[in-house]
């Protein structure tokens, strides 16, 4: 009986560790890479919407008793309802997370009804220039993941509303606390499509989708070991971004790429492309007020190769 017992407890303790052991779900940065491969409708990320928003890695657990009689042993009845309760559990997580990879969705993307066509904005901006802003946002996803891998998110805070530049600094913090590192390497921008502009609360809104391959795993600190990800297999990421300005802002002219601002507490000359604090007086900049910002992305759909 001591035996059968043992191995009940031993058995239970077992799936209760592989149920309940924290695993890292979605990678890269803003949690949008994992193990499985989704696409559709769902939940989206920045715009407000708390951190971990999805389904993923959240669960219900629920208890069950049952009565018996008759001249069953009652510790034999035990252990067939511990054994059953270990089964249905295993069972359902199992279940669980299988659908969480085979059929999880995306995010849904802004409705074309919604958008009016760029040469709207470009009417009203003459220095706006799509390629440049399709360059810009290239640039920016590949200096985000490099963040990612790098654990540090402060050198792209001012190009992204405060609300999303929070959510990818708890990722971070996140991960160190964890002791772990997300890796994205062989980063590449396939195309960047913008897909169209709309105003909203004062504000000029445009809807780009940026399509991109990368390679994302999870490192342990201490051990080396692959936690989460592969080294190997490649994903095809597909984000549907949100820039806005205030309405009536025009776009500065360009040299060589390079958009002239100045700090607003000093009136220092800055770089766009480069600063993140004013060299002269250590403050640390928003062009929210100056130039398009990014304050939501959302996960469209990934497929693994």
């Amino acid at each position: 009986m001591k035996k059968r017992i043992l191995l009940v407890l031993l058995s239970a303790l077992l799936v209760a560790v592989f149920v309940l052991t924290p695993r890292i779900g979605r990678a890269d940065l803003g949690d949008f890479s994992g193990g499985g491969d989704y696409g559709g409708g769902g939940s989206d990320w920045g715009g407000g919407s708390d951190w971990g928003s999805s389904d993923w890695g959240s669960s219900s657990n629920g208890y069950y008793s049952t009565r018996s009689g008759g001249s069953c042993d009652t510790s034999d009845l035990i252990i067939v309802v511990m054994v059953v309760t270990v089964l249905l559990i295993a069972t359902f997580a199992k279940s669980k997370r299988t659908n969480r990879r085979t059929v999880t969705p995306g995010a849904t993307r802004t409705a074309a009804s919604k958008l009016h066509p760029m040469s709207e904005l470009m009417q009203s901006d003459p220095n706006f220039s799509e390629e440049d802003l399709k360059e810009w946002l290239q640039n920016l996803y590949i200096k985000m993941q490099d963040c990612c891998t790098k654990r540090d998110v402060e050198p792209i805070r001012p190009y992204f509303a405060d609300a999303l530049w929070q959510q990818f600094d708890r990722q971070m913090k996140q991960l160190k606390a964890a002791h772990r590192t997300n890796y994205v390497e062989r980063v590449a921008v396939l195309s960047v499509d913008l897909k169209g502009t709309y105003q909203d609360k004062g504000e000029d809104v445009i809807v780009a989708e940026i399509y991109a391959r990368i390679t994302d795993y999870t490192l342990d600190d201490e051990t080396g070991k692959v936690v989460a990800g592969s080294r190997d297999h490649e994903k095809f990421m597909t984000y549907e971004y949100s820039l806005s300005r205030p309405i009536g802002r025009k776009t500065e002219p360009r040299e060589e790429g390079v958009s002239e601002r100045h700090c607003p507490n000093c009136g220092a000359p800055l770089s766009v492309n480069e600063s993140i604090k004013c060299p002269y007086c250590d403050s640390v900049l928003s062009f929210s007020d100056h130039d398009w910002t990014v304050y939501s992305i959302k996960g469209i759909s990934q497929k693994t190769v």
